[in-house]
């Protein structure tokens, strides 16, 4: 049986050019989620479709970047399909196909591959924060709790405590806003 996978990282996009691709190669079982894929371990549709495989079938993705984010992760996924009896294939990226030795070599050069654009954003990332937080246009995401009812409930005598419980917060978030606005 042919059992795939289709994964966008929020609700906003949509799956239906994977979901497409799957179809047109025949997968008779598609198991999809919209969430962020950054493990493995927190994707229930992933865990749900690696369990649902069975000796002889083959796992398709579209993409490595749908199914796993690091090449450990990749790795690990595969070597438990394998265990299983069960092949994995890509279908964009070079048509990757563990069930042949040209395939697992593939798999293995990818998976770096991926990882390493992975780690690019990353960086590029951050140097962009930490550019703009130096020319002092990033301060972080927006204030969620209002410094001043804070402070208007600690000079009603409340604690600390009893004003992270009243506003939905964590002590943490009203000791910082405290020191923040003595």
């Amino acid at each position: 049986m042919l059992v795939g996978y289709a994964r966008v990282s929020t609700t906003h996009q949509s799956l239906d050019v994977q979901l497409e691709q799957l179809g047109a190669h025949g997968v008779e079982k598609i198991f999809q989620e919209q969430l962020s894929g950054k493990s493995a371990s927190n994707r229930p549709q992933l865990k749900a479709a690696l369990d649902f495989c069975r000796e002889g079938d083959t796992f398709l993705v579209t993409r490595l970047d749908r199914f796993a984010r690091s090449a450990q992760d990749l790795h690990n996924i595969v070597a438990s399909l394998t265990a299983k009896g069960v092949g994995f294939r890509c279908l964009q990226q070079g048509g990757l196909d563990t069930t042949t030795s040209h395939g697992k070599l593939m798999l293995g050069i990818l998976a770096a591959v991926a990882e390493f654009e992975l780690d690019i954003r990353q960086e590029r990332q951050r140097e962009g924060i930490e550019k703009a937080k130096a020319q002092g246009a990033y301060r972080g995401g927006k204030q969620r709790f209002d410094a001043a009812a804070i402070q208007n409930l600690r000079d009603a005598g409340m604690k600390p405590r009893a004003i992270a419980k009243e506003i939905r917060c964590s002590p943490a978030t009203v000791y910082r806003l405290i020191a923040e606005n003595p």
